[in-house]
Formats: C-alpha cells, sequence, structure tokens
C-alpha cells in the first residue's frame, strides 16, 4: 500500500494487505524490525516462536517484535486480511522465510 522513509536514519515503515484465504498458513518467517498487525476481516491464527497460539478477529491486533520468528494461519471458512505496518531497517530483506522453523 505504502512504504515510506522515517525521520530515523535508516528506517522506513511499510504498510500491506495480506490476504489469507481459507485454510491456508503463512509459513514461519521473521522481519528485520518491528511487525504490527490490525485484522481487518476474518479469523487469523498467530503463533510466535515460544509463544501459544493466538486467535484474533477483525479490529484485534498484534505487535510482533523484531526477528521473532512466527507464522499465521486461516482456521476460518472466509478469508481472512490484516493490515500489516512493518517499521524495518531500509536495504533488508522485508520478510526472511524459516524453512527450518516448519518442523515445529
Amino acid at each position: 500500500m505504502q512504504r515510506q522513509d522515517l525521520s530515523f536514519k535508516g528506517i522506513e515503515t511499510v504498510q500491506a494487505r495480506i490476504d489469507i484465504a481459507p485454510g491456508v498458513t503463512a509459513p514461519w518467517h521473521h522481519h528485520p524490525g518491528e511487525e504490527v498487525i490490525y485484522v481487518l476481516e476474518g479469523t487469523l491464527e498467530y503463533e510466535l516462536e515460544g509463544k501459544s497460539a493466538v486467535t484474533l478477529r477483525s479490529g484485534d491486533v498484534l505487535f510482533v517484535p523484531s526477528g521473532v520468528a512466527h507464522k499465521a494461519h486461516n482456521p476460518g471458512t472466509t478469508n481472512g486480511a490484516e493490515l500489516a505496518t512493518y517499521i524495518v531497517e531500509k536495504g533488508k530483506p522485508l520478510v526472511v522465510p524459516l524453512a527450518h522453523m516448519e518442523k515445529h
């Protein structure tokens, strides 16, 4: 949706709408900065490394600290969507997949 440099050197913000179809899982990954999640529609289940899964619905929010591995799953029968706002280091990949986590 948008990408903008911040007044802090080397930091940018990125906003994106993420849609997850019913039954689909966004696999384990992390970001080079914080992610602020606002659920727009549906039901989404999030698991952060070392924590129990949480289920969020439209209007709920979640904060994912920098570098923390996490995944998202849509357990519902309708589309799940979030507005993801990333506050990240500029020039680094926005998403770092973690294939080795899939066994967990």
